[in-house]
């Protein structure tokens, strides 16, 4: 079994990796991971996620109530919309929200991505529907997002970004790398 500490350092790790493809601006996005039925890590608000540390990482029952965090640090503002992913999403183990560009210009221009453009896509992430728009820290965001979540794993999140998830950390960060490149590829095809 992972250790809770190598789970924190795998967390940094894929928050330098979204930070350095451009997929988050200052201290934007967040990451969280299911270590058990009511235990989660997350990342803390307010802080860039190119630059944590394991020591920046919060603990949160499956309320969003902190139950371990250093110092000032707090958990994201939006884990209520991870928690309902994980309410609702039982196979789920990690969450990954970030706004990385291309998918976040479909998310404003409220195009979702739905053309089948090459069979990668169409495999590793299936439709890629837009969830309406709700306050960030509110309960609109996870209220708009809970109808798509049986359905699909990666949503784009109306004028905000993307949410994807999956059973591993690494694979909720593969899907958001694949939710980009599908949103990249669209976007050129159509000036072309």
């Amino acid at each position: 079994m992972v250790s809770e500490f190598e789970i924190k350092k795998q967390i940094c790790d894929i928050g330098k990796r979204i930070y350095n493809r451009n997929m988050v601006a200052a201290n934007d996005g967040n990451i969280s991971v299911k270590i058990s039925d009511n235990e989660f890590l997350c990342t803390p608000t307010g802080v860039s996620k190119g630059f944590m540390t394991p020591e920046y990482i919060c603990k949160v029952d499956a309320k969003g109530n902190v139950l371990q965090a250093n110092g000032d640090f707090k958990p994201s503002s939006e884990i209520k919309m991870h928690m309902r992913v994980y309410e609702k999403r039982p196979d789920v183990n990690a969450v990954v929200h970030a706004h990385p560009t291309y998918a976040t210009s479909f998310a404003i221009a409220g195009i979702p991505l739905t053309q089948p453009i090459m069979p990668e896509a169409v495999i590793a992430l299936g439709c890629v529907p837009i969830a309406e728009y709700g306050t960030p820290s509110t309960n609109e965001i996870p209220d708009a997002v809970e109808k798509y979540l049986p359905y699909y794993d990666a949503v784009l999140l109306e004028s905000h970004g993307a949410l994807t998830y999956s059973d591993s950390l690494l694979a909720a960060y593969h899907k958001m790398e694949s939710v980009e490149f599908y949103a990249e590829l669209l976007f050129k095809s159509r000036l072309l």
